[in-house]
């Protein structure tokens, strides 16, 4: 037997399924927390030692398919017909609830309405009249409390719901049967429906404190929602939770744990003293030098994840949300974008981990695509290292680092909203503001362990392995000797760099030592430092485990051959191409479309090119009077790129235009 668990986003539906069936998956105090269909078979004292399996089902408002999460919803009731369907109410909004409620009625496929969060009725002094609900729906209802072990009602509802098993189901309301393309008829119908909810509501529920007045947390989101004083009071909270993680509480660890590996390679190197170099270099550099890569960024993701997780639990997230929505979505993304936004000033993984929060499939694949601009700690050494040696230090150099990444995210999603035909649909932003409450140290535990698992399963790995390919490519020739102090451009990486280089000149810097630094960037950032501390052989005046330059900024220029244009054109190439392998792994594990995953590579590719061309080509011309080498080159080589994403974009529009037709039509444009 198969019972499917259905309700509204932030019903208590997942924590039910979680009591049930004793699994651990991810709740929180805000919607979309549940994004895919989840099974596992109920506790042997609830089933009673039959086979019973519990369907978690991703939170809804509608059967109507308006987003991928209703769509996974209203496809497995509708197609995989379970025997039962335990629908989780919220009791303290019950009138927002029974609308799905009377939907899933019209299928005819028994229903037991569990009544949750009647705690917190009874707190409020709120009256619920099961008897005359039960009358009304034509279907079993259980006050229920989720989060409770005893008198939780949850063994009567499970028992309930097993004995309707075969049974069928009257629908107290059916929809007439309209064009579902219509608007006009789908508001006429909905309104209908609306009426005949609140017309139920107002004869089974007493309140003693009616929504229309005010109470104290309607005083606060007065402020938190406040287009002023709520994005002041989230850059606050974003500051601390940032400072706390990324230079704070998340360093020490790292810094501690990545002591221990560091000093672990060095053991295995001097062990591994007699034994062939490349051998020495693949488990040393490669493997362990990987591991203190992956460990290096792990602490911070945790910190900082922990710390979202509390302010998820506690009812803050969701106002966040709120007050930014009109902000971002003018530009095709949703109010939860800005928490990636924010994150990625940290570090571009956990920033591209938190877009798993955004319910709209297309609005969080492009945050996550488009969060990786704003630059991140591991591209501060690179803008350190520039700004000293090519600007005298000058603090406008950052500062238009992060505006410009900024002005990118926003320029970016208007891209993809044309490319996929987004302008032609209404969005649709449904965002339940929760209760306020004090947030599980445990729930925030164990969503932190949850996340940083998927980190080192998708993004580790990727990192594990190219490390050790560009570490073996540095280190050695096509012959496999070892590469000499001074030889460096005999090394493998040097040679497929070089081609590389060439695509570079109409940027302003077509060496092989520059691409060849660009390359390792993407293991980490970071690394680009000290590729050119080594390639250059400029490690006197680059200190390559501080990553950070201590002298002699003029040789650094000279050496590097750069005038300031064509460096300030390098510092934005680097910042806006495709962020580092784990960034991307992480990437990979959000989007879950390869399709997707290379466009965005693909767009990160063709923005960083096009800045770097457009900083250098423009810039040559006012500081020099004329346009810089390889101008038509250049401009040949970003046509085609537009002409490839252009191509590969028609294809996600259509596969989009496709997901979110309505039971299969056409949605006109």
């Amino acid at each position: 037997m198969r019972i499917a668990f259905a309700g509204n986003p932030n019903s208590g539906k997942t924590t039910m399924y979680n009591a049930l069936t004793g699994m651990s998956e991810k709740v929180g105090n805000w919607a979309g927390v549940t994004v895919g269909r989840k099974e596992s078979p109920l506790k042997e004292e609830y089933s009673h030692g039959q086979e019973v399996i519990a369907v978690d089902l991703p939170g809804a408002y509608s059967m109507s398919p308006f987003t991928p999460e209703e769509g996974i919803t209203s496809e497995y009731v509708r197609e995989r017909h379970p025997d039962a369907i335990i629908n989780i109410v919220d009791a303290t909004n019950l009138s927002r609830s029974l609308f799905f409620t009377t939907q899933l009625l019209e299928l005819g496929v028994p229903v037991v309405v569990a009544l949750n969060k009647s705690d917190i009725n009874e707190k409020e002094n709120t009256v619920i009249d099961v008897a005359a609900l039960e009358q009304k729906l034509g279907c079993p209802v259980i006050k229920t409390v989720s989060t409770e072990k005893t008198n939780s009602g949850l063994k009567e509802l499970v028992d309930k719901a097993i004995s309707l098993n075969g049974k069928g189901q009257v629908a107290p309301y059916v929809q007439a049967d309209i064009d579902l393309h219509d608007k006009n008829q789908v508001d006429a119908e909905d309104r209908k429906r609306f009426s005949f909810v609140n017309d139920i509501v107002s004869q089974v529920e007493t309140r003693q404190t009616l929504s229309s007045k005010s109470n104290a947390e309607d005083r606060l989101d007065s402020i938190l929602l406040n287009k002023v004083s709520g994005i002041l009071i989230f850059a606050a909270v974003m500051w601390l939770v940032f400072t706390i993680s990324q230079a704070w509480l998340g360093p020490l660890v790292a810094d501690w744990l990545v002591g221990y590996i560091e000093g672990f390679q060095e053991w295995v190197t001097e062990k591994m003293a007699d034994s062939p170099a490349i051998l020495t270099t693949i488990v040393a550099d490669g493997i362990i030098g990987g591991v203190g890569a992956v460990v290096g960024f792990l602490p911070l993701v945790m910190v900082m994840y922990f710390l979202i997780a509390l302010l998820e639990d506690c009812g803050y997230m969701a106002r966040v949300s709120a007050v930014m929505d009109p902000i971002f979505k003018r530009v095709g993304l949703s109010g939860k974008s800005v928490i990636p936004v924010i994150i990625g000033t940290g570090c571009g993984i956990p920033a591209i981990m938190a877009c798993r929060t955004i319910r709209d499939e297309r609005e969080r694949r492009a945050t996550a695509m488009l969060s990786t601009f704003i630059p991140c700690g591991a591209k501060v050494p690179v803008i350190a290292l520039f700004a000293g040696a090519f600007f005298a230090g000058a603090g406008w150099v950052s500062t238009v680092s992060y505006f410009l990444g900024l002005v990118l995210i926003f320029l970016g999603a208007l891209l993809v909203k044309v490319v996929t035909g987004y302008k032609y649909r209404k969005s649709f932003f449904i965002m339940e503001l929760p209760k306020y409450k004090i947030p599980s140290i445990k729930r925030a535990f164990f969503s932190m362990l949850e996340r940083a698992k998927a980190y080192i399963i998708k993004a580790a790995t990727i990192i594990l392995v190219c490390n050790l390919v560009v570490q073996l490519m540095q280190s050695y020739d096509w012959s496999f000797r070892a590469v000499e102090e001074g030889m460096e451009h005999t090394s493998i990486l040097a040679s497929i760099a070089s081609p590389f280089a060439l695509l570079l000149i109409p940027l302003g810097f077509g060496a092989w030592q520059l691409a060849a630094a660009a390359i390792t960037g993407f293991i980490a950032k970071e690394n680009v430092v000290g590729t050119l501390a080594v390639v250059y052989g400029l490690t006197n005046f680059i200190d390559v485990d501080e990553l950070a330059m201590v002298g002699g900024a003029n040789e650094i220029s000279v050496a590097m051959g750069l005038t300031t244009v064509s460096a300030l054109a390098y510092l934005f190439f680097n910042l806006y191409t495709p962020p580092c392998f784990a960034a991307i792994g992480a990437m990979n594990s959000e989007m879950q479309s390869k399709g997707w995953l290379w466009c965005a590579i693909g767009l990160q590719l063709c923005t960083g090119y096009t800045v770097a061309f457009l900083v250098y080509q423009i810039g040559t011309l006012i500081t020099e009077g004329h346009l810089g080498q390889g101008f038509v080159p250049g401009l040949i080589a970003i046509a085609v790129m537009a002409c490839v994403v252009f191509m590969i974009s028609r294809r996600i529009r259509a596969d989009f235009d496709r997901q979110y037709a309505l039971h299969g039509g056409k949605i006109p444009a």
